[in-house]
């Protein structure tokens, strides 16, 4: 086998992880993809995507394409001369683009194929329950996470566990996955296994605002589950009714209290140090929280200059 020349893309910091595993290992990375720099914050000033970042530390070629059908990006990425591609959370590739090298193009997916297919898998691990999930690599082909699995590993989900702790364990996870993946293509030893054609029904469907609205009417395990996994990002969110107004509340960090009560589902109880929100079956009590225009804080602090009335509720 002739020695891998890796095309390495992907854009956010979950990528990052990978990349530099491969730099660790001494693998020959002869081309970055990564997304196009991108307005953001209140300058809209121009930001570089996370593995844009890296790759300039590492002096990485780097190619930043709009159109991933381009005359010009394809003549560029032949002209790298890569036998095998690598994909961590980029987009969909054409088949033009995933088809040019010669021992094929594989994709790192943070879920257990075909469970969580889709746009936020480790988001909807937790915001469903479950009680693991894990880390896959497989060949791309024209549908999305559909490919031949050739690898994977698999991690417990702690109860405390958000989007943010699990990220950081499966970027870990998925980056010795990776390298296990390169060392059997290096080898010449990689077989893989079809993935089942039938309806799954476990998606990781793209998150949207709507998405992250606490439903308070829901079980404290559910509401609960629903917070963590998606905190810190993009963290979900409720309605605060107080002194006559309705805030935009969003809420990062909770403590679950199972317990018996009379109070209202929905109702906001507090002191100078808490606040804590009554469910069935208990209390989800508010420990890190964010208001409108402020930062995001711990809730002791903000009640240090926020005061709320004795008919606050939530919904």
């Amino acid at each position: 086998m002739n020695s891998l020349r890796i095309v390495f893309m992907g854009t956010p910091d979950f990528a990052v992880g990978i990349l530099d595993k491969l730099i660790q290992h001494k693998y020959t990375i002869v081309g970055v993809v990564t997304a196009p720099d991108r307005p953001a914050g209140r300058g809209q000033k121009l930001q570089e995507s996370a593995v844009k970042k890296y790759a300039l530390t590492k002096n990485l070629k780097i190619i930043q394409p709009s159109n991933l059908k381009s005359e010009s990006f394809l003549e560029e990425l032949k002209s790298l001369q890569a036998n095998l591609q690598i994909i961590v959370a980029f987009r969909m590739l054409p088949k033009v683009v995933w088809e040019i090298p010669a021992y094929g193009t594989f994709n790192l997916h943070a879920s257990l194929l075909p469970d969580y297919r889709g746009a936020a898998p480790i988001n909807w691990a937790i915001m469903n329950g479950e009680k693991y999930t894990g880390a896959t690599t497989f060949f791309i082909d024209d549908k999305i996470d559909t490919g031949e699995i050739i690898a994977q590993a698999k991690i417990s989900i702690k109860e405390d566990d958000t989007a943010g702790t699990l990220h950081d364990e499966l970027m870990n996870l998925g980056a010795d996955l990776v390298i296990k993946t390169v060392q059997q293509i290096e080898a010449g030893k990689v077989s893989t296994k079809k993935q089942p054609n039938t309806p799954i029904e476990k998606v990781a469907y793209k998150i949207h605002k709507e998405t992250c609205e606490i439903n308070w009417d829901k079980s404290i395990d559910e509401i609960y589950n629903h917070i963590r996994g998606l905190s810190p990002y993009p963290a979900s969110w409720t309605t605060l009714y107080t002194n006559d107004q309705a805030l935009f509340l969003k809420i990062y960090t909770v403590a679950m209290h199972k317990e018996m009560h009379d109070h209202k589902v929905k109702t906001v109880l507090f002191d100078k140090k808490s606040i804590k929100v009554a469910v069935q079956d208990g209390f989800i009590e508010l420990l890190e929280i964010q208001l409108p225009g402020k930062r995001k804080m711990r809730t002791q602090d903000v009640l240090n200059g926020f005061s709320l009335d004795e008919n606050a509720k939530v919904g």
